[in-house]
């Protein structure tokens, strides 16, 4: 991914907690197979770990989540552990997730009222937020064994709370109870655990950029600002904001760099 420097994101924590709001991830591999392709995609829900937590005692953040066994990419996964005990397995290649933001929109050169009427040097773009992690992948392929079990069960429940509490807003009270695990035959459940492996993946890079009009000038940015708001519904609501918000932060960041030079 390019990381333009108007739109690059550095704050660990505004990084991680975007995959928080945005856990739908996109994991990504490069493994060596006799049947399946080299490289493979699934888009897959992630419970992450903050580091140095009861979760995760490491000083990396972590990512958790499960995928089928009949999945092409859990089959060249498997395919690794031929004639070894079963155990946990750690990929020697590291893998790439990536996090889309929940908008994204084409931008109109209509939207930019300083430069497209003193020049006319205006182009389309795309306006969009991204987060991307680099991470050495462990997979736990049999549930039979005590470790596999213990964390596929874990990472079912976090990844259920996550989403019922989270996502649907299921809280109880007077909202809806959120559905558990535990509300299902338990026997189902583990025939469920013996047809999915369980990923962990220890995070040892973690990039970001928001795309949002920021390194517009002044005026344009303030009619990226206005075009989106003026097209209303949520995505166009939500994009207009974002504009907003980065293009103040890249001011701040200019301001604060002009003062120290002087």
């Amino acid at each position: 991914m390019f990381f333009a420097s108007a739109h690059a994101e550095s704050d660990e924590e505004v990084l991680l907690q975007f995959i928080k709001e945005n856990p739908l991830g996109m994991l990504i591999t490069g493994i060596d197979s006799s049947a399946q392709d080299f490289l493979q995609c699934t888009h897959v829900p992630f419970v992450l770990d903050h580091p140095k937590t009861d979760e995760n005692p490491s000083s990396n953040p972590q990512l958790r989540a499960h995928i089928a066994k009949q999945n092409p990419q859990a089959k060249a996964m498997l395919e690794l552990t031929s004639g070894a005990p079963p155990s946990i397995l750690p990929l020697e290649r590291d893998v790439l997730v990536v996090f889309n933001g929940r908008h994204d929109h084409y931008v109109t050169p209509n939207f930019y009222t300083e430069t497209k009427p003193d020049t006319g040097k205006v182009v389309p773009t795309w306006n969009y937020s991204a987060v991307q992690v680099y991470g050495k992948l462990s997979l736990f392929y049999d549930s039979r064994t005590p470790e596999a079990g213990a964390f596929l069960s874990k990472q079912m429940h976090d990844l259920s709370e996550q989403c019922e509490r989270r996502i649907m807003g299921f809280t109880g009270g007077d909202r809806p109870q959120p559905w558990k695990v535990a509300d299902a035959p338990e026997r189902y459940i583990e025939l469920m655990q013996r047809n999915v492996v369980g990923i962990k993946i220890e995070i040892t890079k973690i990039e970001g950029k928001y795309k949002m009009s920021q390194e517009m000038r002044p005026g344009d940015r303030d009619g990226v600002v206005k075009g989106f708001a003026a097209m209303g519904g949520e995505t166009g609501k939500a994009i207009s904001a974002l504009v907003q918000e980065r293009g103040e932060l890249i001011d701040k960041k200019k301001a604060l760099k002009s003062s120290s030079i002087e």
